[in-house]
């Protein structure tokens, strides 16, 4: 029977972990990266919105939305790059320890193995909430500054929802990378799992899904209904990748005209002003399932880790 509480020392163990990736060269590099790129994304939005190519409402909100070629816009962007930083946060999170031998030394203080590992993913999801909150409030600051008008309160709630589904949508990525750093024993190849799975999921699965959707759903050309079937089939398959559900939330949270994620109905426009804004709480509504989603993956895949970390023998 164990004594006293497994999460005992998660609190040191995660300001450790972030104290380290904070004074890490590899996270001053990708950051680098996102705040050169997010940079080049704003002055774009900023000089669109300035040169009035925008209509006047919501103007902050095009701050996350609007893209000058060839930058594309600074949401776009996270949506790309995010999941990069989560990965170098995460994908030696485990076996670096085996590699330096010093898991045993970790496991001989009186702390229990759910410790170590929640203390490690609280540690660098820490790290990219301030990060994220960082470049957010950056952003309204720059904002403020160019446009000279400050966000309104339907704006600011719609931004920190944005925030916190970003910040979410990062704790996926780095649930998988920590996920892989327990299987493989090689940082190297852990690394390049990761970057795999990174890449089919976000470059190549726009392919893939309407493949898939079609072995699954095949549309019968004597049967209307087939058609709506099939575009179904290919929406949740499209889905099991985290940067659709990412998308699709940033897609109602940062454009208040939008109603659907996917095709819009009737009964959807029944009684609806066109281009007229939905209010906040009813964009949260919509993207909830999204939202359900990103936070069940990482709870899920945490949970692949706890388990497959809890039967490991470590030795000294």
């Amino acid at each position: 029977m164990r004594e006293g509480s497994p999460f005992t020392g998660v609190g040191t163990i995660a300001l450790k972990e972030a104290a380290d990736h904070m004074t890490g060269a590899r996270l001053h590099l990708i950051m680098l990266l996102v705040l050169l790129t997010a940079a080049g994304a704003l002055y774009g939005a900023i000089g669109t919105i300035r040169a009035g190519a925008t209509d006047d409402t919501f103007l902050f909100l095009k701050l996350f939305t609007t893209a000058r070629q060839p930058v594309p816009s600074f949401a776009g962007l996270l949506g790309f790059l995010l999941p990069l930083v989560a990965i170098a946060l995460g994908f030696d999170a485990i076996n670096a320890e085996h590699g330096r031998r010093t898991m045993s030394r970790l496991l001989a203080q009186p702390i229990y193995r759910d410790a170590i590992l929640f203390g490690k993913f609280l540690g660098g999801l820490l790290v990219i909430a301030v990060a994220m909150v960082t470049l957010w409030l950056g952003t309204t600051g720059l904002g403020i500054l160019f446009l000279g008008l400050p966000p309104t309160g339907a704006e600011v709630l719609r931004g920190l929802a944005y925030l916190v589904a970003t910040i979410a949508y990062a704790g996926v990525w780095l649930a998988l990378a920590m996920t892989l750093s327990t299987v493989i024993r090689s940082t190297a190849t852990s690394a390049l799992a990761a970057l795999s799975i990174w890449l089919v999921l976000s470059v190549f699965w726009g392919m893939i899904a309407p493949v898939v959707a079609s072995a699954i759903s095949p549309v019968d050309p004597l049967n209307p209904m087939s058609l709506i079937d099939a575009f179904q089939t290919q929406q949740a398959v499209a889905r099991l990748s985290p940067q659709t559900l990412y998308g699709e939330i940033t897609a109602i949270l940062l454009d208040p005209a939008a109603r659907s994620v996917g095709p819009l109905f009737i009964d959807q426009l029944r009684g609806a002003l066109l281009g007229a804004p939905l209010p906040t709480i009813e964009s949260l509504a919509i993207v909830w399932p999204q939202m359900s989603g990103l936070i069940a993956a990482m709870i899920l895949l945490f949970t692949a880790a706890y388990v497959l970390f809890q039967r490991q023998e470590i030795r000294a």
